[in-house]
């Protein structure tokens, strides 16, 4: 019962995300010169800000 636990809370969340064609143009040349997909940079991206804002608030 634990194992299902922590694989539902492992599991990646979809989210509906609206984005200008420009921001959109941006983030994919972005994405392509670090290697790494749209979905991929946006998530390294989201992860970035949320320790800068972590350790902000230390």
């Amino acid at each position: 019962m634990e194992a299902r636990q922590k694989e539902k809370e492992k599991a990646k969340k979809q989210v509906l995300l609206r984005l200008s064609p420009n921001l959109w143009n941006e983030l994919a040349a972005w994405a392509e010169d670090d290697f790494r997909s749209i979905n991929g940079q946006i998530e390294y991206l989201l992860t970035e800000c949320v320790k800068k804002r972590k350790k902000a608030k230390e």
